[in-house]
């Protein structure tokens, strides 16, 4: 049966997440006369991001709410103790200087102008869905998805077959009939394939690698999905009607 509808994941897929997160980040620590104290701010990035995963982890299961789960990230990060107004002042600052960055990637808006008509279009998250709404509406797309879903409340994360299929229950469709995008091979890639859908990595980061000064193709990635370098390719993978795309440079 023919693709149905297309189900996205949203940081480093959709939304260019790695280039905001260190743009507002190093914005951040300037502001805040920090920039000296980490090394580099590549290694406070770093940092941020190991304790972003463990406090978001802690969210996810129970064990603090939406507003706890920040304050505690700040908290570690600067290893102060600091009162709760103190903690969400520091985020709301911090929350400037990434909001200033965000942008869609350039392919976005084409690719989802090309599908509009052929098909339906729905987003699956490992976030929140408080966090995932907002962003997509800031960054002028939400009235392109169907549901947004998230792990947080659906209360199982990808790469767990029950997370994607929930997607494809909200679009009232079978996973054959489901496409997933995201950037994570494992997470997002493999996940999708064992679910059952039609499994797209997008690549963006390295069609090719240098080895010894000389290019390489990079190592396949599991086994089950489709590797494209841009959404440009992404009509084709689909087998969509539209003049829009290109073909794979994977083969």
């Amino acid at each position: 049966m023919p693709i149905k509808a297309v189900v996205w994941d949203v940081d480093d897929t959709l939304f260019d997440y790695t280039t905001a997160d260190r743009a507002g980040m190093r914005g951040h620590l300037a502001a805040e006369g920090l920039l000296g104290g980490h090394g580099s701010v590549e290694q406070a990035l770093a940092r941020w991001r190991r304790i972003t995963d463990l406090q978001w982890a802690r969210y996810a299961a129970g064990e603090t709410s939406f507003e706890g789960q920040r304050r505690d990230r700040v908290r570690v990060f600067l290893e102060r103790a600091l009162t709760d107004d103190e903690a969400d002042a520091w985020f709301r600052r911090y929350l400037g200087h990434y909001e200033a960055a965000w942008a869609l990637f350039p392919d976005v808006l084409p690719v989802l102008d090309a599908l509009a008509a052929s098909h339906r279009h729905a987003v699956l998250s490992n976030s929140s869905v408080h966090v995932q709404e907002y962003k997509l509406r800031t960054l002028g797309v939400r009235d392109r998805f169907e549901a947004v879903l998230c792990a947080a409340e659906l209360g199982v994360s990808k790469p767990d077959a029950r997370a994607f299929r929930a997607a494809c229950d909200a679009l009232g469709l079978a996973p054959h009939q489901v496409a997933y995008v995201g950037d994570h091979p494992e997470i997002d890639g493999r996940g999708a394939a064992e679910a059952g859908l039609l499994s797209v990595w997008i690549d963006r980061a390295g069609v090719r690698v240098v080895t010894d000064g000389q290019p390489a193709v990079r190592p396949e990635g599991p086994a089950g999905l489709h590797r494209i370098a841009s959404l440009d390719e992404l009509p084709s993978v689909l087998g969509a009607d539209t003049r829009f795309g290109a073909p794979s440079t994977f083969g």
